[in-house]
C-alpha cells in the first residue's frame, strides 16, 4: 500500500507538471481548453472555472488536456479531431508554430521540473557517497568471475571501461547496465603497468538484479579500515570478542575497506575460520593491535532478503559521504550536469533498444517504477528520492518527444510535415495512423507491465 501511495504521488506530480505545460501555453496562445484532467476514465470530482473543467479521474496513471476542436494531450497521448475550426478558440484555428509550441510545452515542463528538483537538493542537502564520483579503485576481486579472469586484482585501478577513459564507479555501473551480456573494452593498472583487455558483462538474471558483484568487482568505498558500529548478539563477532569502535585492519592478511568486500571474501572462504587483525582504542586514547580468530556463520541479514550468507554479525560505520549546500548559481550548474548526464543516458538506451543492444525487458512499467520509488523513499536523505523523481521526469519528457503518433513528438512531426507541404495531411489518413499507433503502444505497455509482474515475489516463487 505504501508503494502504491508513493507511486501515485510521484506520478501525479509528473503528470500535473506535464499537463500544466500544455495548458499554460495553450492559454497564452488563446486556445480554449475544455478539460484539464489528472487521470483517465470516469470523473471522480472536479469543478468548472471559465471554459475549463478541472477534474480528477478514476485511473490515476496519466492525465490529459482536452482542447477545443482538435485533441486531448494525455500526458503521453494526442488524439486527433475531425472537426474543422469554427471559432478562434479552436486548436486548428491557430498557426502551426503555436500548435508546435503547445505540443513542446509538456516535455519542456518536465525538463524544467527535473532541473528545479536537483537545484533544490543541491542547495539544501545533497548527500552522496564519496567513492561514487571518485576513481575506480578496486577493493576485492572475487575469484572465478569475469573480472578475475581478466587478471585484475584487489587494489588495482580501472582506467578504461567501454568508451570511458578514467571512469568513476558511477560511470562503470552505468556502462555495465548498457552492455549487459556483451563484451566491452577494459583496462586497468596492475603493479604499475597498464593492462588492456576485454570484459564480458555477464548477467544471468533480470536487468534489475544486476550489480557489479555479478562481475566480481567490489569498489573501494573508503581508504580507512572497516569500523564496527554495533554487534549482533549471539553471533560470531560478539562471541570472538569484537567491540564497538574496533577497526578491522585485515582479514587473513588481506586489507579490505568495506562490508561488501568483507562479505564477498567470507562467501569465497565458505565458512572457514578467519584471522582478523583488530585496532582497538582505549578510553585514554591509547591504541592496541589485537589478533582475533572468528568463524563465520551462515545467517540471514536482519531486514534483508531471506537468504543466508556467511556473516560475522556486526553493523559497520557507514562509508564517508559528501554533503553539499551550494549557492543558487552553482546549484543550477550541478543540476544541469546531473540532468544532462541522465538525458544522454536515456537517449543512449533508446538508441540501443532499436539496435537490440539493450533488451526491451530492461524497461519498467509503473509497477517497476513504484518499487524503485519505494526503495528510494526508504533510503536516508533526500537525494535518492529526488534524484529518481528527476530521472522519471526526464524519461517522461524525452519519451513524449519521440516521433510516434499519439505522443507529443508525433503531433510535432505531423505539424512539421504539414508546414513543409503547406497543406494539412488528410484527416482520415491521420486518424488511421493514430489508431494503429495507439494499438501498438498499448501492446507495448502491456508487454512491459507483464514483464514487471513476472518479477514480483508471487510469480518468482512459482518458478522451478
Amino acid at each position: 500500500m505504501a508503494t502504491i501511495v508513493q507511486l501515485l504521488i510521484v506520478l501525479g506530480i509528473m503528470v500535473l507538471v506535464h499537463e500544466f505545460g500544455h495548458f499554460a501555453v495553450a492559454k497564452l496562445c488563446g486556445i480554449r481548453v475544455e478539460v484539464f484532467s489528472i487521470g483517465f476514465g470516469k470523473r471522480l470530482f472536479g469543478f468548472r472555472r471559465g471554459d475549463t473543467e478541472y477534474q480528477i479521474a478514476a485511473v490515476p496513471l496519466g492525465g490529459y488536456v482536452k482542447m477545443a476542436g482538435e485533441m486531448g494531450f494525455s500526458g503521453n497521448e494526442l488524439t486527433p479531431g475531425s472537426v474543422a475550426p469554427t471559432d478562434p478558440g479552436d486548436f486548428n484555428a491557430h498557426p502551426r508554430w503555436q500548435r508546435i509550441l503547445v505540443a513542446l510545452a509538456g516535455p519542456i515542463a518536465n525538463f524544467i521540473l527535473a532541473l528545479g528538483l536537483m537545484t533544490g537538493v543541491s542547495m539544501l542537502h545533497n548527500e552522496v557517497q564519496e567513492f561514487i564520483d571518485g576513481p575506480a579503485y578496486t577493493d576485492y576481486i572475487t575469484p572465478n568471475t569475469p573480472a578475475f579472469r581478466t587478471g585484475i586484482r584487489s587494489g588495482d585501478t580501472i582506467v578504461h571501461y567501454d568508451s570511458i577513459e578514467n571512469p568513476t564507479w558511477d560511470q562503470v555501473g552505468i556502462r555495465s547496465l548498457l552492455n549487459l551480456n556483451q563484451t566491452v573494452p577494459f583496462s586497468f593498472i596492475h603493479n604499475g603497468q597498464r593492462v588492456d583487455t576485454k570484459l564480458f558483462v555477464e548477467n544471468k538474471g533480470a536487468p534489475d538484479d544486476f550489480s557489479l558483484d555479478n562481475l566480481g568487482v567490489i569498489p573501494k568505498m573508503q581508504t580507512t579500515p572497516v569500523q564496527v558500529d554495533s554487534l549482533e548478539p549471539n553471533m560470531p563477532a560478539a562471541r570472538a570478542g569484537l567491540k564497538p569502535h574496533d577497526k578491522i585492519l585485515s582479514i587473513d592478511g588481506l586489507q579490505l575497506h568495506s562490508v561488501p568486500a568483507l562479505l564477498s571474501y567470507l562467501q569465497d572462504q565458505a565458512g572457514k575460520p578467519a584471522d582478523l587483525l583488530i585496532q582497538r582504542t582505549a578510553a585514554d586514547g591509547a591504541t592496541q593491535t589485537l589478533p582475533i580468530q572468528v568463524t563465520p556463520e551462515l545467517a540471514e541479514t536482519p531486514g534483508g532478503p531471506k537468504e543466508k550468507d556467511y556473516r560475522l554479525g556486526f553493523v559497520a560505520v557507514q562509508p564517508p559521504v559528501k554533503v553539499e549546500r551550494l549557492p543558487l548559481g552553482k546549484a543550477m550548474v550541478a543540476s544541469w550536469e546531473f540532468n544532462k548526464k541522465g538525458s544522454l543516458l536515456i537517449v543512449e538506451v533508446l538508441k540501443r533498444l532499436f539496435t537490440r543492444q539493450v533488451s526491451v525487458k530492461s524497461l519498467q512499467s509503473p509497477i517497476g517504477i513504484g518499487q524503485q520509488i519505494h526503495q528510494a523513499a526508504q533510503m536516508p536523505g533526500w537525494m535518492p528520492l529526488i534524484g529518481l523523481m528527476s530521472y522519471i521526469s526526464l524519461n517522461l519528457g524525452i519519451f513524449n518527444l519521440l516521433p510516434i503518433p499519439i505522443l507529443d513528438g508525433g503531433m510535432i512531426l505531423f505539424l512539421l510535415i504539414e508546414t513543409i507541404m503547406r497543406r494539412d495531411v488528410n484527416q482520415q489518413i491521420k486518424e488511421r495512423v493514430y489508431q494503429v499507433a495507439f494499438v501498438c503502444l498499448l501492446a507495448f505497455f502491456a508487454f512491459v507491465i507483464f514483464n514487471d509482474l513476472t518479477k514480483l515475489n508471487l510469480f518468482t516463487k512459482l518458478k522451478p
